[in-house]
């Protein structure tokens, strides 16, 4: 999976911030404001990648056990599978 279209990131006043440029921002309008692990799972996201490297991802970078990362991804990803921004294999 995937983000679809083109999206610029930027960190203001401690938030990060996700905004849709050229072609994307005529099919989304808006911007998304995310958490510190939201700019990092966004970031794999760039990238094609599978759940279980997302899963992953968490496991290494937070003090976290496997459930809790299942958990906090699939509210991630189904965020933005209802925004319609994310590709999936």
């Amino acid at each position: 999976m995937k983000i679809k279209g083109t999206f610029v990131v930027r960190d203001i006043a401690g938030d990060t911030v996700i905004v849709p440029i050229g072609d994307t921002a005529l099919s989304y309008n808006g911007m998304i404001t995310t958490t510190k692990t939201g700019a990092v799972l966004w970031q794999a996201l760039q990238e094609d990648c599978k759940k279980e490297t997302l899963i992953q991802l968490l496991l290494e970078r937070y003090d976290i056990d496997y459930e809790t990362a299942v958990t906090d991804l699939d509210e991630f990803l189904a965020n933005l599978k209802t925004l319609g921004i994310i590709e999936e294999d």
